[in-house]
Parts: structure tokens; C-alpha cells; sequence
């Protein structure tokens, strides 16, 4: 694995950007929507913390610092050619031991879903992760209940495991079963 960092990636419709503080709050805005959070937070910090800017705004500069850094491979999105951000795309490293073992996440405003961008991020980072990055597997996870978003992954080539777990998100106040993902390099080269 080449750790390449958040290469900037453009596809027919989209501009996939290193993240900046500029979006940072748009993003806060778009992920604070009950439509788009209850699937995608996964962390510990009460909500009540996370639904307030002023103190979300400190992780945002923090996280920022380390945009740029070769190891992170985290996109604002863009509509192509414009300052307008729809949301955001990443891959983190899930196993501490292999790097080349990748989670991926994304989130739209919902004022641009199901218009294909999610899908058409997915395919730009995905293509970049396997072929420039070198990367060995994305293992990923997603809500029974997301229809969208795990339709998304098998139109992509991933393979659904046969067990599921449960996940226990931010927003919601029971554990959710999720199916669980892998597309792995030789899966990738062959589609």
C-alpha cells in the first residue's frame, strides 16, 4: 500500500476535495439532519455535544490539521466546477495491524440524493483506493434498514456476508442489524 493521501478526484458530475474548514460547518449542518445521521455516527460522544457547532467547531480545526496528511484519505464533495459541497466521502484503516484493510462512509444532503452522487463518489475513490493507493479490501457495513446505501455497494461489486451485526449509532437508541461488505482487490480487478 502507497499511502497517497486525498488526491484531489473528479468524475463527470463531481469534484472529490482534500476537506478544508471552509465546509466544515455546511457538512456539520448536513450531518445533524436526522435523515442523514441515524445511519452514519458511530461514536460515543452524547448528541447533545455533537448537535452543538460550538463545540464540534475545536474536533473540526483539529481534524483539519491532518487533512493533508499522506495517511488520510478523506473527500469533501463537490458538484463539479462549483463552491457547492453535497457532502462527504471517506476510507479509514480498520485493522491496526494491515492498513490495506479499508472501512469506507459517505453522506449526502438529502437535496441531492438519489441523483447517482453517492454512487459516483464511491466509484472514484474506490478506483483510486485499488489502483493508485494499492489498497488489499474495503470491509464495510450498512443498516438493513439503509436500503440506499447497501444497494449502492452491491451496485459496486461488493459481496454481502452471510452474518450480519448489530451497530449501535449515535443517533439511534437501539442497536441496528447491518449487512456486512467485502470487496476485495481481486474482486475489483475482475469486474
Amino acid at each position: 500500500m502507497k499511502d497517497l493521501g486525498s488526491k484531489f478526484l473528479t468524475t463527470p458530475r463531481l469534484d472529490l476535495k482534500s476537506q478544508t474548514m471552509k465546509e466544515q460547518k455546511h457538512l456539520w449542518e448536513i450531518l445533524m439532519l436526522p435523515d442523514v445521521n441515524r445511519f452514519y455516527l458511530t461514536v460515543s460522544a452524547p448528541r447533545e455535544n455533537l448537535m452543538n457547532w460550538e463545540l464540534q467547531k475545536e474536533f473540526y480545526k483539529k481534524s483539519k490539521e491532518h487533512a493533508n496528511d499522506l495517511n488520510v484519505y478523506k473527500w469533501s464533495i463537490f458538484l463539479k466546477g462549483t463552491d457547492i459541497c453535497i457532502g462527504q466521502i471517506d476510507s479509514h484503516q480498520i485493522d491496526t495491524s494491515d492498513p490495506s484493510i479499508r472501512g469506507i462512509g459517505w453522506y449526502i444532503d438529502p437535496k441531492y440524493q438519489q441523483k447517482g452522487y453517492a454512487t459516483e463518489a464511491a466509484e472514484a475513490m474506490i478506483k483510486y483506493l485499488f489502483e493508485e493507493v494499492k489498497i488489499n479490501s474495503i470491509q464495510t457495513k450498512a443498516a438493513v434498514n439503509n436500503i440506499a446505501s447497501w444497494k449502492i455497494m452491491e451496485y459496486l461489486g461488493f459481496q454481502r456476508l452471510p452474518e450480519t451485526c448489530r451497530t449501535n449509532y449515535t443517533f439511534m437508541d437501539e442497536p441496528v442489524e447491518c449487512y456486512k461488505y467485502i470487496l476485495t482487490k481481486e474482486m475489483y480487478f475482475k469486474q
